[in-house]
């Protein structure tokens, strides 16, 4: 899975020009929030355009169209979907049936199936009641990420954050409801932004934080973002020797159910676990 997604308002030429060399593992070229209304056919066409000419280099290419919702949405998909990107991130998606109708969408113009969909599920209150329903997957569904500051304005609150940087309580349950449903169903959770683009230490601990409970990657607003993102999502050399240490004990003890380790009881689960870290790394 990708570390760090970074967005790239998909009507600025300037910007689509530098995106590849801000190290992201992929791009996320916006044709919702940072288009204008009255730029939105012109971004198809750069974004299209773009897509056509870095299909087989450099970072990888998502879409995020707009709301299902709008009359926007279906000219974005019939713009992007036949340029291949790796997948379409969805903007306030109201509940899984809008996964399964943006892939019946896609049905029609990537029979391969090679086009994904990362929907972003707390952007409004009705989608943020329905996050549970996520855990029984669906078509072309990769990952899961959520958002906090379009489900904050909806609902007029003063602060997404306490005075030390930790998400309140109502977004910090939302954050954990992302992450278990996207276990539920067997893709990665990708985290939120990180607003403040000049508080690098606000950064840390978000990255810090989301590491923690398994997020797998985080989503960028800034160039300048990306460097800690992807430094904090790769696992460290000391990580990696300890899941080689776990996998290794595993396997000396003839795949038995518990092993001991360094003064603790280690089952199945632990030995997944390492092993999915190692597959990361690698």
């Amino acid at each position: 899975m990708m570390r760090s997604f970074l967005f790239v308002p998909g009507d600025s030429e300037r910007k689509l020009a530098r995106a590849a060399e801000r190290g992201a593992d992929a791009l996320i070229l916006d044709l919702e929030d940072a288009v204008d209304e009255t730029r939105k056919d012109a971004a198809r066409r750069l974004v299209a355009e773009y897509l056509r000419s870095r299909r087989d280099s450099g970072p990888q290419l998502w879409v995020r169209i707009n709301p299902l919702g709008t009359t926007h949405a279906r000219e974005d998909v019939a713009a992007v979907a036949p340029q291949c990107p790796a997948g379409i991130v969805l903007p306030k998606a109201r509940s899984r049936a809008d996964v399964v109708e943006l892939a019946a969408w896609l049905d029609g113009q990537d029979r391969a199936g090679g086009i994904g969909i990362l929907p972003i599920v707390t952007e409004t209150p009705a989608a943020a009641l329905d996050v549970a329903g996520y855990a029984a997957g669906a078509p072309r569904l990769c990952a899961l990420t959520w958002g906090a500051e379009d489900l904050g304005a909806a609902l007029q609150v003063r602060a997404t954050r306490d005075a030390g940087g930790a998400w309140l309580p109502l977004f910090q349950q939302l954050r954990d409801t992302t992450r278990l449903a996207a276990a539920a169903a067997g893709v990665p959770a990708i985290e939120t932004i990180c607003s403040a683009i000049g508080d690098a230490a606000g950064l840390a601990a978000q990255i810090a934080s989301a590491r923690q409970i398994g997020f797998a990657g985080m989503l960028a607003i800034h160039p300048g973002q990306v460097a800690a993102i992807n430094a904090g999502f790769t696992p460290t050399a000391a990580d990696i020797a300890q899941a080689r240490r776990v996998v290794a004990a595993f396997a000396a003890a003839g795949n038995a159910g518990v092993v001991r380790l360094d003064g603790r009881m280690l089952d199945r689960p632990h030995l997944a676990q390492a092993q999915a870290l190692l597959r990361a790394a690698d």
